[in-house]
């Protein structure tokens, strides 16, 4: 099962890379602006809205220079840009593909500390003999004896959650051998 987990996480970590790669090839391709007016029309007459982008100063930001071509003629221009609402937009495309890096760098990160976990998990962990699953109520009375004072057991985080993951354990067995009981009262 790990295998299985672990060439799918493989893949994965393969797929973001090329999909980073991908980006990054099509950010350079292609030159965004950071600023722009936006103009949007609505419909006027027999002529439908639009809305019209264009690079343009903030104080040009107007129907007049940015709607190219005009669809009216010349006596019904005043009329239609007054219908137009214009809005002056600025970003940062540089603070963007930033974000964007950082995000990609913290996910593929993770993805790696994934892998890293599933390869070498199995190879820190013991196979634990007293585990094993709840056939009968028989088996539910034998539980791995308690080794609190063993000076060999370090203070790792991981066996400070597997010592946590047995007491959960003890405790399901626990729950499951009085729902037993209580059955067999009830039976």
């Amino acid at each position: 099962m790990s295998t299985r987990a672990g060439s799918w996480s493989v893949a994965v970590a393969a797929a973001l890379c090329l999909l980073l790669l991908d980006a990054v090839a099509f950010a350079q391709a292609k030159n965004f602006e950071d600023v722009r007016c936006k103009c949007i029309c609505p419909p006027y007459r027999n002529i439908s809205g639009n809305t019209y982008n264009r690079n343009v100063s903030q104080k040009d930001c107007n129907c007049l220079h940015v709607v190219e071509p005009m669809p009216v003629p010349g006596h019904d221009v005043e009329a239609y840009c007054l219908l137009c609402e214009c809005k002056y937009e600025e970003r940062s495309s540089t603070t963007i593909k930033i974000t964007i890096i950082i995000y990609l760098a913290v996910v593929g990160a993770l993805l790696l500390y994934m892998l890293f976990l599933l390869l070498v998990d199995p190879l820190i962990r013991k196979h634990d003999a007293y585990t094993q699953p709840l056939q009968n109520e028989e088996d539910s009375e034998e539980m791995r004896p308690q080794v609190d004072g063993d000076p060999a057991r370090g203070n790792t985080v991981l066996e400070r959650v597997e010592g946590a993951q047995q007491r959960w354990k003890k405790q399901v067995q626990e729950q499951r051998k009085t729902v037993f009981d209580r059955h067999k009262m009830l039976s």
